[in-house]
């Protein structure tokens, strides 16, 4: 009896199966195909940083370097062209020590129409940051979060002058931090971006999809080498073009602190030999025999671990730290020599390298 009712049972699904497949108009009213869902409008797909360049574009200034000629000191002549980025309400701008290096007169024309000759608070070549400053009222000040880190794969906008043909915003991404090579001394740690930059985009500004400043804007590696590249640009990072600048007002030039010492970061061996609580000590290859660091006793192969009690995280915060500090300045140095800890006290020189 059960066994006639399940192959009644059987039989009927068999059936109906049959006839599901055979028929396609009861397939899709029994199964109803799915249905990607489709955007009511198209535009909601469009990706812009339209808001970005709104936010950031009116603060981003183009910059004209004249020179009086030489057999004529009544005449001036345009002879370098450049950006520059408003930073402030007070009229201050930064822009590239190289825009501005050779100018007897420069002069500021702002995206509204404005024009103005601008005063020279200060520059600094090392770091290929200048300072300027206009007199004028209701200036455009670019968007700036200090709590900002930049990251590689960050999407990045250059905003500049190039050749002269009125504003042009580029677009990319960053490709690297910390890039040391191509700075003056080796010291400088640049942004790299595949935005493109080009002659008169030195000193504009490259800005997140925010609109906030992440860098000043300082040559392409092509204007570094004169190498025939493509893709591969620098900018000086946002929190170093500010502190410089606070600098030069503060002082009217950029005091860095030297004690004299060159080092490079121990390797991977060395840390595990000496323990992981001085990963990010350094090892000095070279003292400036007339430096504070010689007078102080350092010498070739200490390895630095602390400063004034705290741990050092590589080559480059040593010489951030020391840069920054006052010269007079008496700090702590906790060194490893020949196996055993030791603290030296020296007293921080003001660096007079140019």
């Amino acid at each position: 009896m059960i066994a006639n009712l399940l192959r009644s049972v059987g039989i009927g699904l068999v059936t109906a199966l049959i006839v599901i497949i055979s028929v396609p108009s009861l397939r899709n009213h029994i199964f109803p195909p799915t249905k990607n869902p489709s955007p009511t409008n198209i535009n909601s797909l469009q990706i812009t940083f339209n808001q970005a360049v709104r936010r950031a574009a009116p603060a981003v200034v183009n910059i004209y370097s004249r020179k009086y000629a030489a057999n004529d000191r009544s005449k001036l002549s345009t002879q370098g062209l450049g950006s520059g980025v408003i930073v402030s309400e007070k009229g201050y701008i930064i822009t590239n020590y190289h825009v501005i290096a050779q100018a007897d007169q420069v002069i500021v024309a702002l995206q509204d129409g404005r024009v103005a000759a601008a005063q020279l608070v200060g520059k600094d070549r090392r770091s290929d940051i200048a300072v300027l400053r206009i007199e004028d009222s209701n200036l455009p000040v670019i968007p700036q979060n200090p709590n900002y880190s930049p990251q590689v794969g960050d999407v990045v906008l250059a905003i500049g002058n190039p050749y002269n043909l009125g504003q042009t915003t580029t677009f990319g991404i960053i490709s690297a931090t910390g890039r040391s090579s191509i700075s003056v001394d080796g010291r400088q740690a640049f942004i790299q971006t595949d935005a493109a930059i080009n002659e008169g985009n030195s000193g504009g500004a490259l800005v997140n999809t925010q609109g906030e400043l992440v860098g000043i804007n300082t040559a392409s590696f092509q204007q570094a080498t004169d190498l025939e590249t493509y893709g591969i640009s620098f900018a000086i990072p946002y929190k170093l073009a500010n502190k410089i600048m606070e600098k030069i007002i503060a002082d009217g030039r950029v005091i860095r602190g030297y004690i004299g010492i060159d080092g490079q970061d121990i390797s991977s061996v060395a840390s595990r030999l000496l323990g992981n609580e001085h990963i990010g000590g350094i090892i000095v290859l070279g003292v400036d025999p007339n430096g504070p660091a010689a007078s102080a006793g350092f010498k070739p192969q200490d390895i630095i671990i602390k400063i004034d009690g705290k741990k050092i995280n590589g080559r480059q915060s040593v010489m951030d730290l020391v840069t920054d500090l006052r010269p007079g300045t008496t700090i702590h140095v906790d060194v490893i020599r020949k196996g055993k800890e030791i603290t030296i006290p020296v007293t921080v020189a003001e660096d007079t390298r140019d």
